[in-house]
Order: structure tokens, then sequence, then C-alpha cells
């Protein structure tokens, strides 16, 4: 039952505006991070990982999130128009296959949009004149914020589930990312799931800042995971139609 879900949930992707958010949004980072970089390049001497502290700092602040939480928006969309809801809460379909679809379409868009994220980063550092090719720390940093994607994703999700509104969410994940970026400045980044992203990432930073902390990242982001998953699957549950 999980696969037809995933299956029906990729179906709304098919021509939809999700792919032109994918493509084109991540641009605007892109350009804003390479164009500081070469205002810098006196100060910033580290090569390619000095583009990446440059290109992460945008796009992890404030494209990222919100990228995410639109996806979510836009799945949960058709069910909040019109008595789609009432539908949805009376197919024979257990409710926890209907989120955890959802969830997976979301995954697999953020990876798409991850990967297309790292080839700018790559185009760009070739268009800057930088030598050879991308650090392998930057991929291993790029899979980790990539990894992230489970417990902001499942935050959203939970969040355009609950919120009818379209943009709100989106709203929401703008400024836990601002938050994010304190609470990762304070050290505190395993404890705010929109500062997992950034410390995964290595945000702004040439150096890793998770260090010897890879275990504790991964435990934090199952454990947003879990919890947000468990509350939307209860809170459908519990969720009668609409009159």
């Amino acid at each position: 039952m999980l696969l037809r879900c995933i299956k029906a949930e990729n179906l709304k992707l098919k021509h939809s505006i999700i792919w032109s958010a994918c493509i084109f949004i991540p641009i605007i980072p892109a350009v804003m991070g390479t164009f500081n970089y070469l205002n810098n390049v006196g100060l910033l001497t580290e090569g390619w990982y000095s583009l990446w502290t440059q290109f992460t700092l945008f796009y992890s602040w404030l494209f990222y999130a919100p990228l995410i939480a639109l996806y979510c928006s836009y799945l949960w969309r058709l069910e909040h128009l019109n008595s789609n809801w009432n539908v949805l809460m009376t197919a024979p379909v257990p409710v926890r296959d209907v989120f955890l679809g959802k969830l997976a379409v979301i995954f697999r868009v953020t990876l798409f949009t991850q990967v297309w994220v790292f080839i700018l980063y790559v185009i760009c550092g070739k268009l800057c004149g930088l030598p050879g090719a991308a650090p392998l720390d930057t991929v291993l940093w790029m899979l980790r914020g990539t990894l992230a994607a489970a417990a902001i994703g499942t935050m959203q999700l939970l969040l355009s589930m609950v919120i009818r509104s379209f943009a709100v969410p989106i709203g929401i994940a703008l400024a836990g990312s601002i938050l994010g970026f304190l609470f990762m400045n304070k050290g505190w980044e395993l404890y705010w799931p929109y500062s997992l992203m950034m410390a995964g990432m290595n945000s702004n930073k040439s150096e890793d800042a998770l260090g010897g902390n890879l275990i504790p990242f991964l435990v934090s982001v199952v454990l947003f995971f879990a919890v947000f998953a468990g509350a939307a699957v209860l809170w459908l549950k519990k969720r009668d139609v609409k009159a």
C-alpha cells in the first residue's frame, strides 16, 4: 500500500511547478554566493573551500528549508481543497502510508535539488577559475545536509498537513532557518532541526563543523524524524472528516 501511495504522490508532480522551483530557485543563492566570493577573493584564499562557505551561507540560511516547505505545501494543497480531505480520510489506506508516501516523495525531490545545487557549485567554481575538482569533503557535507531533510521534511510535512495555508509553513521554515543560524553559532545545532541541515552541510565553514559528532548528528536526525512522523500519524488517526 505504501508503494501505491508513493506512485499516487509522484503523479501529482508530473508537469508541476515543483520542478521549475527545483531548477531556478537554487540559482539565486548560487549567484549570490559566487558574487560574494569574487568580491572577497583577497580574503577568501582557500579556493574551493572558500567558495563553499559563501555558497552554503545563502543557500542553507535562506533557501534550503523554505524549498522543502514549498514542496510539502504543494503535496498537501490538493487535500486541502474542496472536499478532498474527506476523500482522503475515508479511503481504505492506512494513514501511516499516506504520510510516509508523501514524505518519500519529498525526500526524492530534495535529493534532486541537492544534486543540482552541487552541480551549480562545481559550475560556479570553474567559472571562478578554481583549479582541479571540487574536494571530496564537500560531497560528504552535501550528503549530510541531505540526510537532515529527514528531520526538516517531516516537520514541514506535519505543518503543511495541519495548516491549510500554502504560504504560512514556508514562512515558518524561513524563520526556523534564521533561528537555526543563531543556534549553530551558539553550538546548539543538534537541538534544532533547521540547524542540523546547516551543520551537516558545514554551512559557511571550511573546516568540518561536526568534527567527531557525526553519530550525535545522525541520532538527532532520527529522533526528530520519529517525533514528527509519530505526531503526524497520530494526528491523522484522530482527525475526522470535515462536514
